[in-house]
């Protein structure tokens, strides 16, 4: 903090009213908080002289930059940068460490701080040469100083002391507590220790620990109620456009490295940390070629991509709503939606949709021509699960990140029964539990609406647990089946036909195609088998004789009972009669015949099991 005194010292808090989008800021101490300061910085300030707790954890964009003073245009530096210099800039002692470089003073590039806090730091535990490198020696040696400083009698010789400890899930990794051999475990006790003494929290020192990840961080360190956690963000739209101003700026003219804005840079860069948006701008820099459109998206892609470690694979469909073939309500809602996302009417778009249907009958491909028609960005998460302790929270953690600071945006999830596991444990140690939990509270988040996007993809969404299918969450349940009739047949053939870049005349196609019960995955296989023979002929053309020979070739898969269970449960699952083929509508009017459809899935799934 730039000034104030020990929390014992400071008038007792005051309750405030948080502001809209940002952490309350006590009344007594708002004038001790630069209002330049980030909002994490600020919660920082105002949890610090509450005085409940001295042990803090940062998370999150904690790898990014951050402004480092409020002068225009500025400079910008690390998250340890800004708490050395700016939180703790008028503090005795700040001290940062992680497992590399040991423990050191940590005063930015002020020399005259470095050399003012020598005195202090030596006199208390010895100079900084001689102090050891192996981690335990140096907790025991913080220690020593915390006790020195709590002991003294005479308020005039506290000092204000300060360490950072960055990397910090490297020194107190998450692990189960079987596994925590003494020294792990000392550690732990230790931190626990510092986090509960009255003691220090009465005698201004302040403990910080960085990690970009939370969840790989001790569970049992992050869960103590004497902890206190704090997130830090993805910058927004304002700290972009501040950013690129600067950068771009820098020689005193704006637009030597873009062809936008910065206000129009910001809102193109959504998801990107200011770390990413540098290397962005340092590219034009070096190269002499201006940031364009093009280069923009496709280098964009690239470092959100990163930034998720490889863990979501943008979706850049060459399909709209209007080539999608089958459920006339289905596409209709869709196409609605989409238009209301289009004028910015966020809150009436659904927070997500539960796309379900036998196995071949488009789910993807529906998801695609939304994606390519909703103008945002879709994203597909890729396999985020991971064998070791932690990492698949870890993995789901940062994800959910990107995707908040990307927004609005549409997320992708295929076998979405499988993928996001439920409630049980089932043996891994509560990981599926835990990822189920994540995912649901982010579905379930309504400050996200049309922002977030979620679409989940199953054949099976009977296996879906209730809570993500409820509404707030996948509100709106979208069930496709296999072509009805012979138009919408011959009319799918064409569309397959499009997609495959192999021309199809539906007028060639022999009657009765109905009646054979083709999916839509069977309509496009016997589209390649066709393209396949007449480029076997070294023609380019599709005739009839092709369409037939490869009609009557084609062998559809024989899973009878595991088909209808599956449309059975996709007709119980949907939300809207008006999503429902005109014979499911009128079977459904009948008294108890849901009641009845319920029971034939019960046996379909009795005689699959046996």
């Amino acid at each position: 903090m730039v000034k104030g005194n020990p929390p014992s010292e400071q008038a007792a808090p005051t309750s405030a009213t948080p502001p809209p989008g940002g952490p309350a800021i006590v009344p007594a101490y708002d004038d001790l908080v630069p209002r330049w300061y980030p909002g994490w910085a600020r919660e920082f300030a105002q949890q610090y002289f509450a005085g409940t707790t001295c042990v803090f954890i940062l998370h999150g964009n904690v790898n990014d930059v951050v402004k480092q003073d409020d002068a225009a245009p500025g400079t910008y530096g690390s998250v340890p940068d800004f708490l050395a210099t700016q939180l703790f800039g008028s503090w005795d002692i700040v001290l940062i460490h992680d497992l590399s470089y040991g423990l050191r003073m940590a005063a930015g590039t002020d020399r005259e701080k470095l050399r003012k806090m020598f005195g202090p730091v030596s006199e208390r535990i010895g100079e900084p040469k001689l102090w050891p490198k192996d981690p335990d020696a140096i907790l025991a040696l913080l220690d020593q100083l915390f006790q020195k400083n709590t002991l003294e009698d005479d308020p005039a010789r506290r000092v204000n002391v300060a360490v950072l400890f960055d990397h910090a899930q490297f020194l107190m990794p998450t692990m189960e507590l079987s596994q925590m051999a003494a020294t792990l475990g000392t550690r732990l006790v230790r931190f626990l220790a510092w986090a509960q003494s009255p003691y220090i929290k009465r005698s201004n020192i302040a403990i910080c620990m960085l990690c970009d990840r939370l969840s790989e961080l001790n569970e049992r360190l992050v869960g103590s109620p004497q902890v206190a956690t704090i997130e830090v963000p993805m910058p927004d739209a304002a700290a972009r456009k501040a950013f690129a101003a600067w950068y771009d700026g820098r020689d005193g003219h704006l637009g030597n490295l873009t062809d936008f804005s910065p206000e129009q840079l910001a809102e193109l860069t959504s998801g990107l940390s200011l770390v990413s948006l540098e290397r962005l701008l340092a590219r034009a820099e070096k190269s002499g070629i201006k940031l364009d459109a093009g280069s923009l998206k496709v280098l964009k892609k690239g470092l959100i991509e990163r930034q998720a470690r490889g863990l979501v694979e943008f979706v850049e469909p060459p399909h709209t709503l209007d080539d999608f073939v089958g459920n006339d309500g289905v596409r209709q809602r869709l196409v609605d939606d989409a238009k209301l996302l289009a004028e910015g009417r966020l809150d009436a778009t659904a927070m997500g949709y539960l796309i379900c249907g036998p196995v071949g009958t488009g789910k993807t491909y529906l998801a695609e021509c939304f994606a390519g028609s909703v103008g945002v960005p879709c994203v597909k998460l890729k396999n985020f699960r991971s064998k070791y302790v932690g990492e698949t929270e870890g993995n789901l953690e940062q994800l959910l990140n990107v995707l908040r600071a990307m927004g609005p945006v549409v997320v992708v999830i295929d076998e979405a029964d499988a993928a996001l596991g439920n409630r049980e444990s089932g043996g891994d140690s509560g990981t599926s539990g835990r990822v189920f939990s994540m995912i649901a509270s982010q579905m379930g988040d309504t400050r996200y609406r049309g922002k977030l996007i979620w679409m989940l993809l199953t054949s099976r969404p009977d296996l879906l647990p209730i809570d993500l299918k409820r509404q707030g969450r996948a509100e709106v349940h979208l069930p496709l089946f296999n072509p009805r009739d012979d138009a919408e047949v011959r009319y799918m053939f064409k569309v397959m036909g499009r997609k495959n870049k192999a021309p199809v005349n539906p007028d060639l196609l022999p009657a009765g195609l109905a009646d054979r019960g083709l999916s839509g995955a069977d309509i496009e296989s016997i589209v390649l088998i066709a393209k396949r023979g007449a480029l076997i002929q070294n023609r380019e053309e599709i005739t009839a004789d092709d369409l037939k020979k490869a009609i009557d070739e084609f062998v559809p898969s024989a899973q009878g009972l595991e088909k209808e269970k599956q449309e059975l449960a996709a007709v119980l699952e949907c939300t809207s009669m008006t999503f429902l083929p005109e014979d499911w509508r009128e079977r459904l009017k009948k008294p108890d015949e849901r009641a009845r459809l319920q029971e034939r899935v019960a046996k379909i799934k009795q005689l699959i099991e046996d």
